[in-house]
């Protein structure tokens, strides 16, 4: 134990043979998504099937208010303390069409990316829908793709899921792309 939860490891085992812990008693983060995805796993690995090991920073969290709010991965200051050295792209829902026709143009979309190897490192999104939008990001973490990777996708026009693509832009080239 440590004091507020039980220790496991990446694979969720506890310390005692045989006995796994998951969802809240196995601590942070505190999400139903995390905890079934943890059942599934133990009861695979419980039956001999080959699993991963959970990586926290792969998982989505999501804000259900107004506006919502929806993240995956590093911060830009969590990346840097982490020693990475960051490019950052941001794009305002403002510039996004279809935002403005919902009457929700308060919003942003963030990306962080590994300066040197372009890899994803955190996503992070304020506004309308982006907990729907959020799970491009968290494959995209998943996959390890890289912002050339994300530069080359193509989003559906007119969707507030442009503005993920518009800060993928922002931050390969240093423009708004309006």
């Amino acid at each position: 134990m440590d004091r507020t939860h039980i220790v496991t490891d990446d694979l969720c085992r506890t310390g005692e043979p045989g006995v796994f812990a998951i969802g809240d008693v196995a601590g942070a983060p505190w999400l139903a998504h995390k905890a079934s995805h943890e059942a599934v796993m133990c009861v695979e690995a419980i039956a001999g099937k080959h699993v991963h090991p959970i990586d926290v920073t792969k998982i989505p969290g999501c804000t259900y208010c107004r506006p919502q709010v929806a993240s995956v991965g590093y911060t830009e200051a969590k990346a840097k303390a982490a020693g990475y050295q960051v490019r950052v792209g941001r794009f305002p829902f403002i510039g996004n069409g279809k935002a403005i026709a919902m009457g929700e143009p308060e919003g942003l979309v963030k990306v962080v990316f590994d300066a040197k190897t372009g890899e994803l490192l955190g996503a992070h999104m304020i506004g309308a829908e982006v907990t729907e939008m959020i799970q491009g990001y968290v494959i995209a973490r998943s996959g390890e793709l890289t912002e050339a990777e994300l530069k080359e996708t193509i989003f559906p026009h007119p969707t507030i899921s442009e503005s993920m693509h518009e800060a993928v832009l922002a931050a390969y080239d240093g423009a708004l792309h309006f």
